[in-house]
């Protein structure tokens, strides 16, 4: 069984610091509500491995499958015979802007349920981490 399912968001924030968002996992709960402690113990290079604490659950182990400095990069999370891939992307937009973009994958049993799980909150933790990323550019400005 398999799931497929792609979320986006466009903004005006910039790249880097969209990215920087991104990169710094240590501070993921910090805007995203669904995150209670997520910890990157080194660099955030490909074959990395965080431990993640979703709200409510035990801790879990993403490793980076792919990282493009300042484009995309994927994670993905093994639990038993179940694999969730989650694509992070930056990508140019009209107008000057950027779309934003949590395209997930889940390969296994039960596939529909575990991936309409994981991604009930995307569209709130897009919209929470633009919002972010165009308060922090307004700072800098």
């Amino acid at each position: 069984m398999s799931f497929h399912r792609e979320f986006t968001t466009t903004t005006s924030a910039p790249r880097s610091t969209i990215w920087s968002l991104w990169t710094d996992i240590n501070n993921w709960s910090s805007w995203n509500t669904g995150i209670a402690q997520a910890k990157l113990a080194g660099p955030f290079v490909t074959g990395a491995e965080f431990s993640m604490t979703p709200i409510g659950q035990d801790a879990i182990t993403t490793r980076l499958t792919r990282v493009e400095e300042g484009v995309v990069f994927t994670d993905e999370t093994v639990l038993g015979d179940i694999c969730v891939t989650v694509e992070h992307r930056i990508e140019p937009s009209d107008g000057g802007k950027l779309r934003v973009v949590y395209s997930a994958r889940v390969i296994g049993p039960g596939a529909e349920h575990v991936g309409a799980a994981v991604t009930e909150d995307f569209d709130d933790v897009l919209a929470a981490l633009v919002k972010l990323a165009q308060s922090r550019s307004a700072e800098t400005v």
